[in-house]
């Protein structure tokens, strides 16, 4: 199993910028997928997560910000981020808990993606 974010890059406060991540690889299902994002010397901290179902969790930093979205096809989820921020500048990386039979999951990460906010 192997997550492949992309999306990230150079914006400028008040820009947008979209992120895409999808699951590829041999797996019976998905549950849950999510963004975190990691900014130097910080921890990593959750942005918004999804269920299956698209039931969603963001951030209160994201919150009428951020909209996270999935594509149960595609194994794929997305996260649109408008009214940019410097302090949005981080390493995002997406996260999934995925299952290799129906009762066998484990919780995956992707390498990440870097965004940069400048002011």
């Amino acid at each position: 199993v192997q997550l492949q974010a992309s999306g990230g890059g150079l914006a400028q406060a008040g820009g947008s910028l979209r992120l895409s991540c999808v699951v590829s690889g041999s797996f019976f299902g998905i549950n849950s997928m999510g963004w975190y994002r990691q900014a130097p010397e910080k921890q990593r901290e959750l942005v918004a997560d999804i269920t299956r179902g698209g039931i969603t969790e963001y951030a209160d930093s994201a919150k009428g910000r951020f909209t996270i979205s999935r594509d149960n096809a595609k194994n794929t989820i997305y996260l649109q981020m408008s009214s940019l921020k410097p302090e949005d500048t981080a390493v995002y990386y997406c996260n999934a808990h995925v299952y290799s039979d129906p009762y066998t999951g484990m919780e995956y990460w992707g390498k990440g993606t870097q965004v940069t906010v400048s002011s």
